[in-house]
């Protein structure tokens, strides 16, 4: 383990996130994705929390290629449903993965139900708000060895 040591941690956030706080309230509450991402920062001081977003496929896949971190949390939205590409960034990468979603999928539209990431992902965390992006990060922590 590594209970010193500082984690990195890489937050993705896929299409139409960067409107949280003002989109569909109801499904997603109130916190801007800016606010989602200090208090990521603010609950776990001891690691080093960075962020991406991006409405195109294209540049998810090239984030995930490219980090430098030891685990990725992934908020695809739509994507989740769609994404091969994605899909098979996941895979190639090596990284432990855990796919996020704020709203429970399962309780939603018939087409939200399946993820083509969850088979590659280390888990998956959904229906507990932003509450969930803290619980995947714990999640990772672990997967990792670190203390939280």
């Amino acid at each position: 383990m590594y209970l010193c040591d500082m984690a990195k941690i890489l937050i993705i956030n896929g299409p139409n996130l960067n409107l949280l706080g003002t989109r569909e309230t109801d499904t997603y509450g109130v916190m801007s994705l800016q606010e989602i991402e200090n208090q990521c920062v603010k609950n776990f001081p001891k690691h080093h929390i960075s962020f991406f977003q991006s409405n195109i496929e294209g540049e998810l896949i090239d984030a995930i290629q490219r980090t430098n971190a030891e685990a990725v949390v992934l908020n695809a939205g739509g994507y989740t449903h769609t994404s091969v590409a994605i899909r098979d960034a996941i895979a190639a990468s090596e990284l432990p993965v855990v796919e996020v979603h704020i709203s429970n999928i399962s309780a939603r539209e018939s087409f939200r139900h399946t993820s083509l990431l969850s088979p590659v992902c280390a888990g998956v965390i959904f229906g507990f708000g932003v509450d969930g992006y803290g619980l995947a990060i714990v999640a990772s922590l672990r997967l990792l060895g670190y203390d939280f």
